[in-house]
């Protein structure tokens, strides 16, 4: 950048100053508000050049200026060179520039007819005063991205049953160029708002540095003026895009003016065309929304030069951060309490933690693919995800009894059975099936593996014989069998007798008269 340059009428009393004067050059500093880097390369300038105190009589400023800027324009002027306002107010978005910045570079261009700085400030604040409303605020380049959703719906036609739905119309646009996106989309929803946001990142290419939503459900889950606690999925997609997110405050519209303008822009230019079309998909109507969109920031400004496509290629584009590899996937943050079971339930499906943190409050992040469970923001279990009803058990969360239960099935235990004796198998077997359930019978088919301990294979298998036989279906029956050693007696033969139907001792109606 060239070097600032300051009046003609200066350049004399700054070497005045200093070589007739004696001040130091923080003092040429505080009396002629010229800077202090200026006015030590002002001075050793001069004195590369050979001037000295006094200066020759035909000296005037105009040749003391082309000295030191010999490519300006010294001429004098009967009246002071006006900025470009709205060139000021484009360039005063950009990350960096001030105003000091923006005053020295015009005295730069015009040495011998410009304002002072105070004047120039002046002037500037009552060309912006003069302004409309919209331009109130000052925003930098690619700081601020506001969002919010348009009050008309759009229809939806279901071409096979005639069923009428509405589209939300999503709208985003950046602060300093004013460039704008829109979308439909079936609802308000946070996997529809977070969505959008990810397409809105992808058609700036870019992200801003502040994401300033209003107050809907899906982006703030509790509303305060100071301190808004954001939906938690939300702050994951602001964590993942590395914006922040700061929603405006309730009833004040004018925190979201750009919003605010934008949705009306939309409504106008995007919705009220499309008002007499019929759309049956969402695809279709959001197709039409983007070729207005793009003839939306194509349309020239009424204040300012060019539109906002060339805004946003000249302020927004250059200083937006880049996008990260992969793009954002909606994770459905909830609150969960671990049941007796040490088992959360989601959507229908149980899924297991270990077992110690019963009773606790877990926070469940469900993604397309994987459920993961945190306690504490730390990570205490991990399972795929599953779309149907039913129960996800990893045996390491079990408790040990559980876990060697869990261990059973029917076929083992039917195996363990046929190694014990054949009656043990069959009576074993007749439990695992008069009940609805395998399971059901597992408990005390364990319970007469665990007589084995007691008695030896031999034994358990009489026992199962006479239970068999005599329909003993109760482990409390097996038992009492064994320890009354019913099954050590010998085996005894029903005896079948047949009593004689004709005897001289037996009396019939005949001898009762």
């Amino acid at each position: 950048m060239p070097a600032e340059r300051i009046a003609m009428r200066k350049i004399r009393e700054v070497l005045r100053l200093r070589w007739q004067a004696g001040l130091s050059y923080r003092q040429i500093h505080r009396g002629t508000k010229v800077s202090l880097g200026k006015v030590k390369q002002l001075i050793t300038e001069a004195e590369a050049i050979g001037l000295s105190w006094p200066l020759p009589d035909e000296m005037d400023d105009q040749h003391l200026a082309q000295l030191f800027y010999p490519a300006a324009d010294t001429k004098p002027s009967a009246r002071f060179q006006l900025p470009d306002w709205t060139e000021v107010h484009q360039e005063l978005k950009k990350k960096g520039v001030s105003k000091q910045l923006l005053w020295e570079e015009y005295t730069q261009r015009h040495p011998n007819s410009c304002y002072s700085y105070s004047q120039y400030c002046s002037l500037y604040m009552q060309w912006h005063g003069k302004q409309k409303r919209s331009m109130r605020q000052l925003h930098q380049a690619g700081e601020k991205c506001f969002v919010d959703y348009c009050g008309p719906t759009v229809p939806l036609v279901n071409a096979l049953t005639g069923e009428v739905t509405t589209a939300q119309i999503f709208v985003g646009v950046l602060g300093a160029s004013n460039y704008t996106y829109a979308e439909a989309t079936h609802s308000q929803s946070l996997p529809d708002w977070l969505q959008s946001h990810v397409r809105m990142f992808e058609y700036f290419g870019g992200t801003p540095a502040i994401v300033v939503p209003d107050n809907l459900r899906s982006a703030v889950s509790k509303t305060c003026r100071y301190d808004p606690e954001l939906n938690p999925s939300y702050q994951q997609l602001a964590e993942h895009y590395q914006v922040a997110v700061i929603p405006a405050r309730p009833y004040k519209p004018k925190d979201k003016a750009k919003a605010e303008v934008a949705v009306q822009i939309v409504e106008r230019w995007i919705l009220a065309r499309l008002r007499h079309y019929t759309f049956f998909s969402l695809a279709e109507l959001n197709q039409c929304i983007r070729m207005l969109l793009d003839d939306l920031n194509l349309r020239p400004f009424k204040q300012l030069p060019g539109n906002r496509l060339e805004a946003f290629n000249r302020l927004d584009k250059p200083v937006l951060k880049p996008l990260p590899l992969q793009p954002y996937r909606y994770t459905d943050i909830k609150t969960v309490k671990v049941g007796i079971d040490y088992h959360v339930a989601y959507q229908q499906h149980h899924y297991s933690v270990p077992h110690q943190y019963v009773g606790e409050q877990l926070e469940l992040h469900a993604g397309d693919t994987l459920i993961q469970l945190y306690f504490r923001q730390t990570l205490i279990a991990a399972h795929p995800r599953k779309y149907r009803p039913g129960m996800t058990t990893t045996p390491a969360h079990m408790p040990e009894r559980h876990s060697k239960q869990q261990r059973w099935t029917p076929g083992r235990l039917k195996q363990w059975a046929k190694d014990t004796g054949p009656e043990v198998l069959r009576w074993v077997s007749d439990r695992l099936e008069e009940k609805a359930h395998p399971e059901q019978a597992y408990k005390v088919s364990l319970g007469l593996l665990n007589l084995t301990r007691s008695y030896p294979a031999t034994r358990l298998n009489a026992a199962c014989a006479i239970a068999n036989r005599e329909g003993l279906n109760r482990l409390k029956q097996l038992k009492s069998v064994l320890q009354s050693n019913r099954d050590q007696l010998p085996h005894q033969q029903e005896l079948t007798i047949e009593l004689p139907q004709d005897h001289e001792n037996i009396r019939g109606p005949k001898n009762f008269h």
